[in-house]
C-alpha cells in the first residue's frame, strides 16, 4: 500500500499538481495585498478618503466608528468593503490568469500548415475530376495536357 501511495504521489501529474497549489497560494497572496495595500488606498483617496476595508453596515442599535470597534463588540456587521477588496482581487486574479492562458495558447499554436496542393483536376471536356498527372480523361478518354 506504501509504495502504490509512493507510485501515485510520484506521478508526473500530482507534483506538478502540488507545485501550481503552492504557487497559487503564494501569487494569490500577492494579489491580495496589491489589492488591499496599493490599489485600493488611492482608489478610497480618489473617491473621498474611503477606506474600503472599514465600510461596514452595522446590523446592531449600538453605533461603531470602525469594523475593527464593532468586530471587537461583537456586534452583527454586513462588511461590505471587505467584499469589494474580494471583488477586486478575483477580478486582477482572473486578468492575470487570462493573460497566462493567452500566452500560453500563443506559445503553443502550431505554424499553419501550408494549403495542401492539389491531387485531382477538372476534366475540360466532361468535368470529371482525374488525376493532375493523368495525360487523358478516365471517363471520356479524351486527351489532357499536363500541367
Amino acid at each position: 500500500m506504501l509504495k502504490d501511495f509512493k507510485d501515485f504521489v510520484m506521478r508526473g501529474n500530482v507534483l506538478d499538481l502540488a507545485v501550481a497549489v503552492i504557487i497559487g497560494a503564494a501569487f494569490g497572496k500577492i494579489v491580495t495585498l496589491l489589492v488591499s495595500d496599493i490599489l485600493m488606498p488611492p482608489l478610497g483617496l480618489i473617491i473621498g478618503n474611503v477606506d474600503f476595508s472599514n465600510l461596514f453596515i452595522n446590523l446592531s442599535s449600538v453605533p461603531y466608528q470602525s469594523l475593527a470597534a464593532a468586530k471587537a463588540a461583537g456586534a452583527a456587521t454586513i462588511n461590505y468593503g471587505v467584499f469589494l477588496n474580494a471583488v477586486v482581487n478575483l477580478l486582477i486574479v482572473a486578468f492575470v490568469i487570462f493573460l497566462l492562458i493567452r500566452g500560453v495558447a500563443r506559445l503553443r499554436r502550431k505554424e499553419e500548415a501550408p494549403p495542401a496542393t492539389p491531387t485531382t483536376r477538372e476534366c475540360p471536356y466532361c468535368l470529371s475530376n482525374v488525376p493532375v498527372r493523368a495525360t487523358r480523361c478516365a471517363f471520356c478518354t479524351s486527351e489532357l495536357k499536363v500541367p
